[in-house]
């Protein structure tokens, strides 16, 4: 496995990308740039996660005149924390630094970053001082943060971002995880509990629109809690306890009720909605345990979290 292989110093930046052509040349260029100045080696890993444009031939192309751009390219798309996962194992240098393809992580605040980790922690995160998103967007990344809270169990989860660095000897706590629900950020706590933040410049997206929706981002927000945490299942065990209280509240009543009046409680209307209520927190209930279950069977399936096509030639640094 990659992990295993020996680690160069240096700094690895590792890029997602999908669908995004227009932006690539420019990328690099601003990372390579900003990467010499940084430290004396440094190599640029974009992995195209499925993308429907020409962002392949572009990076492909593109590392054919740089010893220092690597490019994976996976069968499918397959997520952009799956993606990051592909190019940490293929990194070769002892620090990993991964960012947006978008270029609103401004490559030239990588420094700040690199000088905070030098301070001693192992993960720093690049927490924009305003962000450029719109109202849906940011509302959606702060359900993302509140699911990370609950995965991660810490409170520096407000400020995680996709514009991280961290040391790379950290992959080696998750070297073996193939599961297909990924979250980088959860796999690190596995690994340390030395995290830090830095505020950083978050520019506009450079051409097309986030390929991130609402509906994506609350769904990656619902993985994250039943694929890395048991806050689901300690919520329904705590509706389950209120709806039993309630139930015996409710017995009380129609018993004390038929003691001091001498009638039962009249009407299907009350016992048709205090069956619809205990009937609705039973499946709500069941419906948390089977997504435990649906995470299991992915698991026992052994669902890999990527799959490579191809890859664009790894050459040693001292070549041309």
């Amino acid at each position: 496995m990659n992990s295993k292989r020996s680690i160069l110093p240096g700094v690895s930046i590792v890029i997602p990308v999908y669908n995004s052509e227009a932006t690539i040349p420019e990328l690099c260029r601003r990372v390579c740039d900003s990467s010499r100045e940084l430290r004396d080696a440094f190599e640029l890993i974009l992995i195209n996660d499925g993308s429907s444009d020409n962002s392949w031939e572009v990076i492909s192309r593109l590392a054919a005149t740089s010893h220092q751009l690597q490019g994976v390219n996976l069968m499918r798309n397959f997520g952009q924390h799956n993606a990051l996962l592909c190019g940490i194992r293929a990194a070769r240098h002892d620090v990993i630094v991964t960012m947006d393809d978008d270029l609103q992580h401004p490559p030239e605040e990588i420094s700040k970053l690199l000088g905070k980790l030098d301070q001693g922690y192992d993960v720093v995160y690049g927490s924009p001082e305003k962000e450029q998103h719109g109202l849906w967007r940011d509302l959606a990344s702060q359900i993302t943060k509140l699911a990370l809270r609950s995965a991660m169990g810490a409170t520096y989860a407000r400020d995680v971002s996709a514009f991280r660095a961290f040391r790379c000897d950290l992959r080696e706590a998750f070297a073996n995880y193939q599961g297909s629900f990924v979250s980088i950020d959860v796999l690190l706590t596995w690994a340390t509990t030395r995290f830090a933040s830095v505020v950083v410049r978050h520019e506009p997206r450079a051409s097309g629109k986030s390929n991130y929706t609402l509906r994506k981002l609350v769904i990656h927000s619902l993985n994250m809690m039943t694929g890395f945490s048991t806050l689901p299942l300690q919520f329904a065990s705590v509706v389950g306890f209120i709806f039993a209280f309630f139930g015996i509240a409710v017995l009380l009543f129609v018993v004390l009720r038929y003691l001091i009046q001498g009638a039962s409680v009249p009407g299907f209307a009350f016992l048709a909605s205090i069956i619809a209520i205990f009937a609705g927190a039973q499946l709500f209930a069941l419906g948390i345990i089977g997504e435990y279950l649906a995470r299991m069977h992915f698991r026992m399936m052994e669902r890999p979290a990527y799959a490579v096509s191809s890859r664009t030639p790894v050459r040693n640094y001292e070549q041309p």
